[in-house]
Parts: structure tokens; C-alpha cells; sequence
């Protein structure tokens, strides 16, 4: 990547402002003016983001103590009003097929190239946010909003590396850009001793050194805001825009959010999350595998409430349905899209009818959810582009199906929260401990998206393989298919057949960091308590 460099006039002072990272091209970035910039944002918000934190924990102890989410009465009068969002850009009207993945420069140019109508550069569940991939990634973007973004593959056997570049600007996917949660620091930038909110830096700095050419072009900023829980949150989210617009001379409402309805609380409260954002939001989407993730760390207590082994928890499940249809039906009401969950396959090389199986669930998927009255939907890998267009193609020929209002739909509290029935076998809880394993060695080095048995494996379903296992191990009488007991012994066999699921581990991502990674998971699934995120404690061992 070239040298970039972003001036403004100051927002706010630097002093008591600490970088306690070094990176290449991090002044660059970090310029005084962008980290007088962050300064503001997180003297102005943390303290709102500290009780947003404090508030979802009492939830969860009234959850833990046997409580049951349902729809609030004090919003009533909003889910019965009659308002609508606000008109949608021109750029956002057709979001059909969305490829989302990590910021590292080959990423961002194919994906950007890969015909996809949207892009969401991903510094959440895709990144391991080590300092570098952080400033890489906004360097990346950076250039990709100029138009001057690059990459050179290593030279390899003596032959020179393929040159990456973009296509014209007309020719590629729009572009939003998806910051870390509510719930995570950024331990590397700290203002007043204290770390920022990962959410405003990833955020704010995007928007600090893009927003004006964004703007220029008629392509925002555009924004996906991961893992909300309530109105309140995304009230603050507003705040943060709002703020940000008034401090970089933005009209209101140019910064545009697409909500992942992906917590269990969330679902309870999409419109009013729709209302407190209506100046400026585009949709909600089905953030399904952080839902599934949600629903089992919200009924952590609940041993009426365990979900079978993650291959039998399918969107074909009722609850899982009733979640989608809600989303379609509300969204709809609203003027807002109601966008499709995640195509988590990639191409099976060498095995054509494993391949043409894999291949066969995405078409179902796929067309499940344009039936449904998705508005698009999402990919992990630029193989399943065409295969997704295609059946959107068919199904939808406008650029979305907004009109489709799903008045037949009525979703009960009850329908939400009930459980899918299946069992446990062996392999899938052998196949969670693999997971679990393999990804987090991968993240502790460096690498936040691992494909594994060809799936695309990112924290999300990392998350359900992790919550599953210590529920799992914390509930009483469960036992596998085959009559097994679910207990720490057979944890620790899990442990000991895990070589003969690896493989070859030096060829593995992350190789060097394995033992690490099963010692975290050991500690994690012995804990009396379920950890809220498994980002949280492997967070300090990065860097």
C-alpha cells in the first residue's frame, strides 16, 4: 500500500492521549487531528457506553435467575405508530448479494471486485484486531475510497507475485464497513488511562479520514452496527452519528446504518431499534449465527432451553423462522430492508459431490430466503456470488421486495424462545472442541476468519461451538446419542482424540498456538460462569 495521509482541522486536543502500540503506517492514520478526534468521541460517550454495559448485565441476571425476554409495554405506542424510516439512498435500494470478510488489502480489492452489489469491510467477527490488521485495515480502506488501493503477492519460486488493483469505482460493490461491538476496548489507544471504545475507534477513524469523499460520491459513509440488545443502545449509536456529522460538517443524517439483529434481546425490540435510528437507518439483517450464540448465552440457566449440536439448529427451525419472518415482516412496515443471513460454505476442491451438496444447501438457503421476503442476502465466499444472484435474480427482479409486507406472519414470545429439538452425537461434540480449538489458535495469531472442513469459520460460530460446550457440560442428566454422558471426561477425551482431527498442525493457521488455545478452552468450559464473549479474555493475549 502507498502512503496516505488524511488532514482536518483539529476536533479536539491530544493531551492525555496514549498510543501504546507502533504499527506501520500508524502515523499515517493516527494523525493529531484524527486522535484529537477520537479523544472527543470517547470523553463524550464512554460514559454512556458504561451504563449501556451495566444495563445488559442486569439483564442477564434477571435472565439467569429465570426470567424470560418478551416485548416491552413501555414501547407499545411505537410498535403501533405508523411512521416509517427515512428514504433510502439510491446506492442502497438494490443490496441483493453482500460479500462480507476482513480489511487486509487482498481482501478488500476482491471483494470490492467480486461483483457483489455490497461490501462490508469487517474489523468485528472476521478481524482478530491485533494493532496491525487495525491500522492495515483502515489504511486499506482509506486507499480503496481514493481509488489507489494495491497489493503485490509475494514472490514464490522465483515468479513475480499476481498485481492486485480495483476495478473503476461504477464497477464495484458499495462499500460499508462494520465496527466492533458496544462490549470491546481498544487497549492500544487509552485517553485519561482509560481504553477507548473499539466501537468509536474503529468507527470514528473510518469515518474521521473517509466521510467527506464518501459524501462527494453519494456513497455515504454506510455502516453495519453489530450485536445490539436494546433501543437504548441503539439510541446511543444515533448520538454517535449525530455527533460525528455535526463534528465533520456532515449533513443529517448522511451517515447510514444497516442493525444485525443478532442477540436474543434484540429481537424483542427491532422496532424501536428502527425508531431510534429512523433518520438514517437502511435495514436490519439476520445476524444468524451470533443470534444462535445469543440465544444459548441468554438461557445459559435455562435447562429447558439447551439447543442441539450446531448442524441441527437450521433456519428451518421454528424459532430460528419465526426470528426471520418477524425481522421481514417489521423491516417491511418501515421502509427498511430486511436482509438474509450468512452462506458460511466455500468450494470443495477435489470432490465434486461433496462440493455439488455443499453448493446444493446454499441454492435451498438462499431461496428459502428470497420466498420469505428477504431483501438480499450474504456470502463468505465470491464463489457463491452467482449461485445467490441468480436465485435473487429469479425471485426478485426489482431491486428489492420491500412491498412484500408478510401480514401473515404472527410471532408470539413464545415462538421466539422455544427451543429446536436433536440430540448430541460424538462428532458434533468432538467437532465443537476442533473448532473451538483451531479458531482461536488461528485468532491468538492473527487471523480472525479460518476456513475449517470447508466452512467459513469466524468468532460467531466460534461462539456456539464455545457456549454450546459449557452449557452442555453445566446442565445435568444430558447424554450423546449414544447414551454417553455429556461430562468433563468426556471433555478431556475430546482433548486427547483432538490430533487425530488436526491433522497435520504445523500446516494449520495459528499452528505454534494450539496448546495455548486448549488451555483457554479447558479454563473457559470448567468456569462456573459462562464467559459473556470469548474475545474478552483472549483479547489480553494478543500482541
Amino acid at each position: 500500500m502507498s502512503a496516505v495521509m488524511t488532514q482536518r482541522p483539529e476536533a479536539a486536543g491530544t493531551t492525555g492521549v496514549e498510543v501504546v502500540a507502533q504499527a506501520e503506517g500508524q502515523d499515517q492514520v493516527l494523525t493529531p487531528q484524527a486522535i484529537g478526534f477520537l479523544a472527543g468521541l470517547h470523553r463524550r460517550f464512554e460514559p454512556l457506553r458504561q451504563a449501556r454495559l451495566a444495563a445488559r448485565r442486569e439483564r442477564q441476571v434477571f435472565f439467569d435467575a429465570g426470567g424470560l425476554p418478551d416485548f416491552r409495554e413501555d414501547t407499545a405506542a411505537i410498535r403501533a405508530g405508523a411512521w416509517k424510516v427515512a428514504p433510502l439512498p439510491q446506492a442502497l435500494l438494490d443490496r441483493r448479494v453482500e460479500i462480507t470478510g476482513p480489511t487486509d488489502p487482498k481482501m478488500v480489492i476482491n471483494a470490492l471486485n467480486s461483483g457483489a452489489k455490497v461490501y462490508m469491510a469487517d474489523f468485528e467477527d472476521s478481524t482478530a484486531p491485533t494493532w496491525d490488521n487495525l491500522i492495515a485495515g483502515q489504511r486499506s480502506l482509506i486507499e480503496a475510497v481514493r481509488g489507489t488501493l494495491q497489493w503485490m503477492a509475494p514472490v514464490v519460486a522465483g515468479a513475480p507475485g499476481k498485481h492486485y488493483q480495483l476495478k473503476p469505482f461504477a464497477q464495484q460493490a458499495v462499500l460499508m464497513v462494520r465496527p466492533r461491538g458496544w462490549h470491546l476496548d481498544e487497549k492500544h489507544l487509552q485517553v485519561d488511562g482509560v481504553p477507548m471504545s473499539a466501537s468509536l475507534f474503529d468507527l470514528g477513524l473510518f469515518a474521521f479520514h473517509n466521510s467527506d469523499v464518501l459524501a462527494a460520491k453519494d456513497r455515504g459513509p454506510y455502516f453495519y452496527l453489530p450485536k445490539l440488545q436494546s433501543m437504548e443502545e441503539a439510541q446511543l449509536w444515533n448520538d454517535v452519528l449525530d455527533h460525528i456529522e455535526r463534528e465533520l460538517g456532515l449533513a443529517a443524517g448522511q451517515l447510514k446504518v444497516t442493525v444485525l439483529i443478532e442477540t436474543l434481546p434484540a429481537v424483542f425490540e427491532m422496532d424501536e431499534i428502527l425508531h431510534a435510528l429512523r433518520h438514517r437507518i437502511a435495514g436490519l439483517n439476520c445476524g444468524r449465527w451470533d443470534y444462535v450464540f445469543s440465544y444459548i448465552k441468554t438461557f445459559r440457566r435455562h435447562r429447558d432451553k439447551v439447543l442441539p449440536e450446531r448442524s441441527q439448529v437450521t433456519m428451518t427451525q421454528p424459532f430460528l423462522r419465526a426470528y426471520s419472518e418477524l425481522l421481514i415482516q417489521t423491516c417491511h412496515k418501515r421502509g427498511a430492508h430486511a436482509m438474509g443471513g450468512m452462506a458460511a460454505q466455500i468450494p470443495i476442491s477435489g470432490d465434486e459431490e461433496a462440493n455439488e451438496a455443499a453448493l446444493a444447501k446454499v441454492r435451498a438457503d438462499k431461496l428459502r430466503e428470497v420466498t420469505a421476503g428477504h431483501d438480499g442476502t450474504w456470502v463468505a465466499h465470491p464463489a457463491l456470488i452467482p449461485l445467490a444472484q441468480q436465485i435473487f435474480d429469479d425471485r426478485m427482479p426489482a431491486p428489492n421486495q420491500r412491498h412484500v409486507l408478510r401480514e401473515d406472519v404472527w410471532v408470539t414470545r413464545d415462538d421466539l424462545i422455544k427451543p429446536s429439538l436433536g440430540t448430541i452425537t460424538r462428532a458434533g461434540f468432538e467437532g465443537n472442541v476442533e473448532v473451538c480449538v483451531r479458531y482461536l489458535a488461528a485468532w491468538l495469531d492473527g487471523n480472525g476468519c479460518v476456513p475449517i472442513h470447508w466452512l467459513m469459520e469466524d468468532a460467531a460460530t466460534a461462539e456456539i461451538a464455545r457456549t454450546q460446550l459449557w452449557q452442555w457440560l453445566h446442565s445435568d442428566s444430558l447424554h450423546l446419542d449414544d447414551g454417553t454422558p455429556v461430562d468433563f471426561a468426556l471433555l478431556e477425551r475430546a482433548f486427547i482424540n483432538l490430533p487425530g482431527h488436526l491433522g497435520d498442525r504445523s500446516r494449520l493457521p495459528g499452528a505454534s498456538r494450539i496448546n495455548e488455545a486448549i488451555g483457554v478452552l479447558d479454563r473457559l468450559t470448567h468456569a462456573d460462569t459462562l464467559e459473556e464473549f470469548l474475545t474478552l479474555p483472549a483479547y489480553a493475549r494478543l500482541d
